[in-house]
């Protein structure tokens, strides 16, 4: 059978951290951020952790399992 291909999507999206964790990004941050309030667009903002029941699938799609 052969190797399982890293979907490009996700290598892009995630970020695995040195102890294991997998980092994103939230959405909604792009366009359109005129109506939306500044604690908002903060709390956008930065690298967020991947919840657990998303980690295996995430792991799956980056060929790290």
């Amino acid at each position: 059978m052969p190797k399982m291909k890293t979907n490009s999507g996700a290598k892009k999206r995630f970020q695995l951290t040195g102890k294991g964790k997998l980092m994103r990004k939230k959405a909604t941050a792009r366009h359109l951020l005129s109506s939306k309030s500044n604690r908002r667009k903060s709390d956008l903002g930065g690298k967020h952790l991947v919840d657990d029941t998303d980690v295996n699938r995430v792991l799956t799609m980056l060929g790290k399992k």
